[in-house]
């Protein structure tokens, strides 16, 4: 009887132990699991910290780029102003260099002297400007308001509707930009 109240000691104890070794295993499955889920949890806010740099990053760039392609568009029409500036000046100078008169009288050399002076004035001008980029509309007759403003129609039996007229005040572009439109009178 001693040997069965062993055995039944034993068996106890085995049942015992085995409940604990099941214990054990579902605490250490339970602490597996949660594991599992912080690192899954670590993972995902890893991607989303990593999604944020390469966003982040992607938006450095394109900021970068966008300054590079303004410093180089200010660079490139930095003299834009200066040269508006000037453009009364050459009006001036072509009007003073039409009101000029051809005479042949005994002044007419100092006013020669003056017009040849106010003559290549004009044409170091013009020179300066073209090294600069910057040019006369051209006037080809058909009018075209991105180029000209029309200040005025008039009747005109020589040109088609719509047509120029006359230029009043010549336009002037500088490199693809438009620095002032020609002011010209138009046929109705």
């Amino acid at each position: 009887m001693a040997d069965k109240e062993k055995n039944q000691e034993v068996e106890t104890k085995e049942e015992e132990s085995v409940e604990s070794n099941e214990d054990v295993l579902d605490d250490a499955n339970s602490s597996e699991t949660e594991e599992e889920s912080e690192l899954k949890k670590c993972k995902d806010e890893l991607k989303a910290w990593e999604d944020k740099y390469l966003r982040m990053h992607a938006e450095f760039e394109n900021i970068k780029k966008r300054m590079e392609r303004e410093k180089e568009k200010s660079v490139a029409y930095a003299q834009e102003q200066f040269a508006r500036d000037l453009l009364p000046v050459i009006d001036s100078l072509e009007l003073a260099l039409s009101s000029i008169p051809d005479t042949e009288d005994g002044n007419s050399e100092h006013l020669a002297k003056l017009k040849e002076g106010v003559q290549l004035t004009l044409e170091q001008f013009v020179k300066t400007f073209e090294k600069h980029h910057i040019k006369v509309i051209e006037i080809d007759g058909g009018f075209d308001p991105n180029f000209h403003d029309a200040v005025m129609q008039v009747d005109s039996d020589e040109h088609e509707s719509g047509q120029i007229v006359q230029v009043l005040q010549k336009g002037y572009m500088y490199k693809e930009r438009l620095l002032r439109p020609a002011m010209v009178s138009v046929a109705k």
